[in-house]
């Protein structure tokens, strides 16, 4: 049997405690799920419930196994799925062994919505105010954005100038509020798509601006990353429905960074800045991108409008570099 008794599983029935343990009664395999190095415990410290979680743990001959450099109890903190992190703990999975960037799960659940997942140890080490500043500060943004709904939103998050300066970069003109209300309303439907791709919204934010766009990719592309960024820096985002969230970094009008997962959570490559600030805004990918420009916006409305000034950028390729 290819998959080691859990054939048909899908994410959702890993939160069903019966069927999971039935499996496992009729011989599926605690250790193994599907092809390569996949683990059961890891699907469902994912996305299974905690009394999975905990019958899994039972059954494995190591609750702190690795499936691609990190254990189940990692893989349950960096997404957010503190009840299945606390019975992994109590199954005895080691919230002091280092994952990525030098990190335990102990001190980095301190950064995150639950730090109190693990009880304190004396000796061990807490957070620095550097980093402490860093899980406030994205608390109070993700607080602050509140639900964003980014799907099909194209953003771009430029550092040190505001609104008015961005426009002028872009030599941008204005557009006629009612008409941007109307297209607001109805974008892929009402209107044409190849006019309406040049308009998007700037607003200015503490730290700089926002370059908007509710229904495309506009703001990120490489053209206006180039102008915004010279002399600074700015995260590009596309929200894409079909493939995910898409980041760009620009800084003095050069690339450097592209095909980017913001929100993501850490990867096995972060150093330990990399593998806070990524944590921090976990699933949150919006914040992710005006924190790593240094915004400090006290709502939604750069993102969800309505924004200073509706603009037009003027017809050009604004792919090609």
């Amino acid at each position: 049997m290819t998959g080691h008794g859990w054939d048909g599983m899908d994410y959702r029935d890993w939160k069903n405690h019966e069927e999971v343990r039935r499996r496992l009664d009729a011989g599926a395999d605690p250790e193994r799920f599907g092809v390569g190095r996949s683990r059961p415990l890891h699907r469902a410290a994912l996305s299974g419930s905690p009394e999975v979680v905990a019958e899994l743990a039972r059954r494995v001959a190591d609750v702190d196994a690795l499936e691609e450099g990190v254990t189940a109890l990692w893989e349950a903190l960096v997404s957010r799925r503190t009840e299945n992190a606390r019975a992994l703990i109590a199954a005895g999975a080691d919230p002091y062994r280092v994952g990525h960037g030098g990190w335990t799960v102990a001190r980095l659940s301190l950064a995150g919505p639950d730090p109190d997942l693990v009880p304190p140890e004396a000796g061990r080490p807490g957070l620095t105010d550097a980093e402490r500043a860093v899980a406030d500060e994205g608390r109070r943004l993700t607080a602050a954005l509140g639900d964003c709904f980014d799907d099909g939103l194209g953003l771009a998050c430029v550092a040190g100038i505001d609104a008015g300066e961005a426009v002028r970069r872009l030599s941008a003109t204005p557009v006629d509020p009612e008409f941007t209300a109307e297209l607001t309303e109805d974008a892929l439907s009402a209107y044409d798509l190849d006019e309406d791709m040049r308009i998007v919204g700037v607003t200015t934010v503490p730290g700089g601006c926002v370059v908007t766009q509710p229904w495309g990719y506009a703001p990120q592309q490489p053209v206006v990353m180039r102008l915004l960024s010279e002399g600074t820096l700015a995260y590009g985002l596309y929200a894409n429905p079909k493939s995910g969230n898409q980041g760009c970094v620009f800084r003095d009008g050069v690339a450097e960074g592209g095909d980017l997962h913001p929100g993501g959570g850490p990867d096995p490559e972060d150093g330990p800045r990399e593998v806070l600030f990524s944590y921090v805004h976990a699933s949150h990918a919006i914040a992710y991108c005006l924190a790593y420009g240094g915004l400090r916006p006290t709502d939604a409305r750069s993102v969800l409008g309505p924004p200073d000034h509706w603009v037009r950028l003027p017809e050009r390729d604004y792919w090609t570099q």
